[in-house]
């Protein structure tokens, strides 16, 4: 029977937990097994009974996990006690929880299982919350609606209660997006794993290192370094390609009736995040290099709960940046907030970006050319660095051109980043205090460092090298503004 309204009483997680607990327990230890197996006299027993007795023992842990875990839900409070020899207790003020999201791997799928993680505004600098593992998925979604309900506005009429509205979509998957695979951090990281899987399957049939290095350079040597390139970004392309399917396979971004909005995404490991709407402090679009090179971005949503991890709070995958932007004003429900016209920086932040970017390159330079004098047999070297100073002086100009910030009604905007720009539509209302800085360059060059310090998302955003008049103008105006409403 489905049951009502907060979980009041003490409940225990899922039973079927008592099997997926431990297998996947076991799945992490067949290494370890397999070396106690494998190593040792043949025909000597011990091996068999220390691998049982570790099978065991971690079957037991599971059954005495779930029997010593409990939860409940109050309408002040979400209660968590755990433990046997080590006892827990974690406690959440439901007022506090800003996201709920629902995890399963594919054994929790076969069982019909979620991981329901709760969390909620950090405190004292540290994270806030608690995770359920697991619950059916039915329990899951009341859960998720409970812990991130808000309350409606009561009918005129009770006798006649309206039917609940359905989500509204806001985004679904585009296979088209799949070109942005490649300009990510994941073509690295999937050239990175199918190349070390391939290192161990070398090695495993027997190659060693110093033959592998060795069948390596005579390969150079006889077809050169274009065939290494080309299969180098072969890798990177399959590889980052199978990351961003296994990661975004049917993604779907919703705005829920209950006052959230949803992210669900994952081939293997299904994932929804929900975000209370009325908690978003803001919105991020992120450029990286070579993602603002092909054109796209990628939007993250600024809330409490939603710390610096890579993934923390992000509501799309890597998209074109029209796409990102638009999902950036559905997620405020403002129109255009991240591409409004934005203020450029005085130019004594020009100089200091080309400060900061040609004094290291000049250094470089000079060192290489050192070394060349005091070893003739390295002059080589030399000749081929300066080209590092007309790079890093594009770098600077486009950092420079990056700066901009501007406050509309609602939002304030800043833009900052090279090799990673963000742009940053922080709400007026959600900025909590300010930071000012000044170093002693900054102070020659009449500048200051001008930090909106929030609870959401990273806990401050900056805005680089403005005027002092400038920053006290922003602070009064937002003050101003907040304070009137």
């Amino acid at each position: 029977m489905r049951r009502e309204g907060p979980v009041t009483d003490w409940r225990r997680l899922d039973p079927r937990m008592i099997v997926v607990a431990p297998v996947h327990a076991l799945i992490r230890l067949v290494p370890l097994l397999l070396i106690v197996l494998v190593t040792g006299r043949s025909g000597d027993p011990t091996r068999v009974w220390i691998s049982l007795g570790i099978a065991g023992l971690v079957v037991v842990g599971g059954l005495i996990r779930w029997r010593t875990t409990r939860y409940r839900i109050t309408p002040e409070r979400v209660e968590l006690h755990s433990g046997w020899i080590r006892r827990q207790r974690r406690s959440v003020p439901r007022d506090r929880i800003r996201t709920v999201d629902l995890t399963a791997t594919l054994l929790h799928r076969a069982f019909r299982l979620n991981v329901v993680v709760v969390r909620a505004a950090e405190h004292g600098g540290e994270h806030s919350g608690l995770n359920l593992d697991a619950v059916s998925g039915a329990e899951a979604e009341l859960l998720r609606r409970e812990l991130l309900r808000h309350s409606a506005a009561p009918s005129e009429d009770p006798a006649e209660p309206q039917p609940e509205p359905g989500p509204t979509e806001l985004a679904r998957l585009d296979w088209r997006w799949l070109r942005f695979a490649p300009l990510t951090f994941s073509s690295l990281a999937g050239f990175g794993a199918i190349a070390a899987a391939a290192f161990n399957l070398l090695l495993e049939l027997g190659v060693t290192p110093r033959e592998l290095g060795g069948a390596a350079f005579r390969l150079l040597n006889g077809t050169g370094w274009t065939l290494l390139v080309v299969s180098a970004l072969l890798l990177a392309v399959i590889g980052s390609s199978a990351l961003f399917v296994a990661r975004w396979w049917g993604y779907r971004l919703t705005r829920e009736p209950d006052g959230t909005l949803r992210v669900r995404r994952g081939l293997f490991t299904s994932r929804s995040l929900s975000v209370a709407e009325d908690r978003i402090r803001g919105v991020g679009v992120h450029e990286p290099l070579l993602l603002r090179a092909g054109r796209g971005a990628q939007t993250r949503a600024l809330a409490a709960g939603l710390g610096r991890e890579r993934q923390g709070g992000v509501l799309q995958p890597p998209v074109p940046r029209a796409e990102a932007h638009r999902v950036a004003g559905v997620a405020l429900q403002a129109p255009d907030p991240t591409r409004t016209a934005l203020t450029a920086h005085p130019h004594a932040a020009l100089r200091r970006r080309f400060t900061r970017a040609l004094g290291p390159a000049a250094g470089v330079v000079a060192a290489a050319i050192l070394l060349g004098v005091l070893d003739p047999t390295r002059a080589w070297i030399w000749p081929w660095t300066p080209v590092l100073l007309p790079l890093a002086a594009l770098l600077a100009l486009d950092r420079y051109r990056a700066l901009g910030h501007t406050l509309t009604e609602h939002h304030l905007v800043s833009r900052l980043g090279g090799f990673s720009r963000r742009t940053t539509a922080l709400q007026r209302n959600g900025i909590i205090g300010w930071r000012v800085r000044q170093s002693l360059f900054q102070r020659r060059a009449g500048v200051v460092t001008l930090e909106a310090v929030t609870a959401a998302g990273e806990g401050g955003y900056e805005i680089l090298d403005i005027a002092p008049a400038t920053a006290a103008g922003l602070i009064d105006a937002v003050g101003s503004r907040t304070g009137s409403g």
